[in-house]
């Protein structure tokens, strides 16, 4: 029998995610001339570049207990969590008017992308909370809870990567926040 037990708030407030943004240059004095840099330069992803993206690394430290029923505990299950988000950054001044453009648009990509950061963090406490305390009987190699561990952190990972398809569909698809943005920043100074 699998037994997860709920986590006090305060074991989950232990640990913070680090969270860095890594730049890339871009050049340009207009808003068109950026957007056709960030073509050029932005992040691979998929198939091709991207404007910006948000990635993670993520260790654990577990320990694992028998107990004296022959079962096995996870009494420890800390998270170190980083967090990047690879941005654009114009290489040289902007011209005012193309400056004000563009601080409008990073900061609403920084937005999105921070949006994932944030389900990222989510996913990490909702496998903490699952972990900690997570009891599998008739275990006392602690073979069979690293089995239903891995089970469970591969749904909560899918579950994760869906709402960041689903968000990026909605926010990039027709008319949405990130079209937006670029035609604003396209069809600024």
């Amino acid at each position: 029998m699998m037994l997860a037990v709920p986590v006090p708030a305060a074991a989950q407030a232990e640990w913070l995610a680090v969270e860095q943004a890594r730049p890339y240059a871009i050049t340009g004095k207009s808003g068109a001339e950026l957007y056709a840099s960030i073509g050029e330069h932005g992040p691979k992803a998929g198939i091709g570049r991207v404007i910006a993206h948000t990635t993670f690394k993520l260790t654990w430290t577990r320990k694992y207990e028998p107990q004296p029923d022959k079962s096995c505990k996870l009494t420890v299950a800390r998270p170190k969590l980083i967090i990047t988000y690879t941005l654009p950054k114009p290489s040289t001044q902007l011209p005012p008017a193309t400056k004000v453009s563009w601080e409008s648009f990073i900061t609403g990509v920084e937005t999105h992308e921070r949006w994932h950061g944030e389900t990222i963090k989510h996913m990490v406490k909702a496998i903490e909370a699952y972990s900690l305390g997570l009891t599998a009987a008739d275990d006392p190699e602690c073979s069979k809870i690293r089995v239903v561990l891995t089970k469970r952190l591969g749904e909560l990972s899918g579950y994760q990567r869906q709402q960041g398809r689903d968000f990026d569909k909605v926010e990039m698809g027709q008319g949405g926040n990130i079209q937006q943005l670029i035609l604003k920043l396209v069809n600024g100074p």
